[in-house]
């Protein structure tokens, strides 16, 4: 199996679970070190969803919008305590990490 098609498996996979889990209730409305969590998850949300329909490719600005979400997850992290907001939010950068290493050049 390709380097690619092992992150596509595992971008399918993390976000079948993303779309099965409930959005941490405690999160709602919270903002961490200057940072919006509901439109974080939006944000990767949306990248994802236009990679799956693009066919695993994103233009420039989504790529860096997506890589600039992994830079805001990597400094919310330390930041969450409970145990589910924690998964909900791991799960989350490991989607967009991969998702990111799925499109090196992208699209303009």
């Amino acid at each position: 199996m390709s380097e690619e098609r092992k992150y596509e498996a595992v971008v399918a996979r993390l976000w079948q679970e993303h779309l099965e889990a409930e959005f941490p209730a405690g999160l709602r409305g919270v903002d961490l070190d200057g940072i919006d969590l509901v439109m974080l998850d939006a944000d990767i949300a949306g990248c994802v969803t236009t990679w799956r329909n693009n066919g695993g490719s994103l233009d420039a600005k989504r790529l860096r919008t997506l890589r600039d979400c992994i830079t805001e997850l990597d400094q919310v992290l330390p930041l969450l305590i409970d145990a589910e907001e924690l998964r909900y939010y791991k799960r989350l950068h490991r989607l967009a990490t991969a998702t990111s290493q799925i499109d090196p050049r992208p699209t303009e």
